[in-house]
């Protein structure tokens, strides 16, 4: 019994460790946005008189922060249903169907998995002006649905894997085609891998920077991470209401996180087990 309980403690101090390293930026952010610039110069570590949101409001205000926002949503939110649509579809396919070459494509798209985005970065923005795609809501899109597709696929594919043959076969037999299959079959049982893979591909396209900065390098065209760092450039004397900034940002992921926990938790291990 002592070795079981003493067992429990070192599992339970790191974990603890581990929650408050987590948890402590946000909450020392929420505490910064809160304070005046002479509370803060006077000490950074105290904790704020009152709640102030006027930092929030200039934040919002100041470098079109607002439209930043508009911007992240519409771009995440198409963003995430094309990766959907084309990701079960691919999944189906990968996991269910058997056809000339299926195992070569699905470890190509394994293979994607392992490419740095900062190896494609130039041929990439090269296409984009080429095609007239640079600085456009379209050519940020398709360059989310490129980068995240590989992971899309392989986790849906795995995911079908695990559906019994017979359940496509019966489906067959009554008369559905394969698009009959998909749609009426396939879409309901895998609702909680699309759950779990929309909720991931949504965070992923929402807290990206790199490739938002490089292929919209216009200012009204910029997503809210993006606006979150011209933010910081021109508050870098004024940190309470830089911090303010982030905590905008930082909100719809927090949300995310706390409704989502348990679907965020299944997305990231659909494919470690083989059905």
């Amino acid at each position: 019994m002592g070795g079981a309980r003493v067992g429990k403690w070192f599992v339970a101090i790191p974990m603890a460790l581990l929650a408050l390293a987590t948890i402590y930026p946000l909450v020392f952010t929420t505490n910064v946005a809160m304070k005046t610039r002479h509370e803060y110069v006077l000490d950074r570590f105290s904790v704020a008189e009152s709640l102030r949101w006027s930092n929030i409001e200039g934040a919002w205000n100041s470098v079109g922060m607002a439209r930043y926002f508009v911007n992240s949503i519409v771009v995440v939110g198409l963003s995430v249903t094309f990766l959907l649509i084309i990701g079960s579809m691919a999944g189906f396919a990968l996991g269910q169907l058997r056809f000339r070459g299926s195992r070569a494509l699905f470890l190509g798209c394994l293979a994607a998995l392992f490419i740095p985005f900062q190896v494609i970065m130039v041929p990439l923005a090269r296409t984009m002006a080429d095609t007239g795609l640079l600085d456009t809501y379209p050519g940020l899109v398709l360059a989310y649905v490129a980068q995240f597709l590989p992971f899309t696929i392989f986790l849906m594919t795995s995911y079908y894997a695990g559906v019994p043959a017979d359940i496509i076969d019966a489906a067959r037999i009554d008369g559905n085609t394969l698009y009959g299959v998909y749609r009426r079959i396939m879409l309901p049982i895998g609702r909680p891998a699309l759950l779990s893979v929309g909720i991931l591909n949504a965070l992923f396209c929402w807290n990206d920077v790199l490739i938002s900065l490089l292929l919209m390098p216009s200012a009204d065209h910029r997503t809210l991470m993006v606006g979150v760092t011209a933010l910081r450039g021109q508050y870098s004397d004024n940190i309470p209401t830089f911090a303010a900034g982030v905590l905008i940002a930082a909100l719809p992921v927090l949300l995310i996180y706390l409704f989502f926990q348990r679907q965020i938790a299944d997305g990231v291990t659909a494919g470690s087990t083989k059905g």
